[in-house]
């Protein structure tokens, strides 16, 4: 039982609050049973279990070590409102594409929100796999892992250089897709190809104009109300959908 947050191995796993001390010690946060039954069963490697004294629970992993702490503890490592008293320490993976059928690749999206519901959608459209352009906010970051619900276990996700990365993409045949007010038919005038990659940006100021020069097709959603525009996620939604079903 440990019972103070001066502990060195409390100090530390505090540190993975914060994206530097993520990426320096390639591992991050995640609470909740849910989360953590996902990341186990998805084989997700589990570095520790933290868990308050009263809290039972039945993960598939039985060799899973287990730390016990106080209240007090779980709270100085909790980053929610009300800790469910069971948290994961989980490695992070390195990732390589092997199967470019679908994409979602974002570019310099902010709202950690926007991006876990993004990855979550993509995971139940069915797409391979989701790449991260510079300036998007960091996966494992916590707001982000929530919204994922878990999807975030589910398919690759991965950093990339968009402006290296989508040329690499069109010399294997991979059709661009970008969605973009300008220039741009409506997402039911557009025939899917096998291989497509769907480019979706910034919440204020939408994909940035390199990487609109690269674009196959350009596409867009028509707005049959007043509304002036679509939340960002909420567009990548009806997008990869309707590319899905076509």
């Amino acid at each position: 039982m440990i019972t103070s947050v001066k502990n060195e191995t409390i100090k530390n796993w505090s540190k993975l609050k914060k994206k530097k001390y993520r990426e320096k010690m390639q591992q991050f946060i995640i609470e909740g049973d849910h989360l953590i039954e996902e990341a186990i069963s998805s084989g997700w490697e589990i570095d520790a279990i933290v868990a308050v004294e009263n809290k039972t629970f039945d993960h598939s992993d039985n060799s899973l070590k287990v730390v016990r702490v106080t209240e007090p503890v779980m709270l100085h490592l909790s980053e929610t409102k009300s800790p469910q008293g069971i948290l994961a320490i989980v490695k992070m993976k390195a990732f390589n594409i092997t199967t470019q059928k679908r994409l979602l690749l974002l570019d310099e999206i902010q709202d950690p929100g926007n991006l876990g519901t993004m990855i979550r959608t993509a995971d139940a459209a069915g797409f391979d796999a989701v790449l991260l352009g510079r300036g998007t906010v960091d996966v494992y970051n916590d707001k982000t892992i929530r919204s994922t619900q878990g999807s975030l276990f589910h398919l690759p996700i991965l950093p990339v250089d968009l402006l290296e990365e989508i040329p690499r993409l069109k010399a294997e045949g991979v059709n661009i897709l970008v969605s973009t007010l300008e220039r741009a038919k409506t997402i039911d005038q557009v025939n899917p190809t096998d291989k497509m990659g769907l480019v979706v940006g910034n919440e204020g100021n939408g994909v940035s104009d390199a990487i609109l020069e690269l674009a196959d097709e350009r596409i867009h959603i028509p707005i049959y109300g007043q509304a002036e525009s679509l939340n960002v996620s909420v567009a990548a939604g009806i997008m990869m959908y309707a590319l899905q079903m076509k």
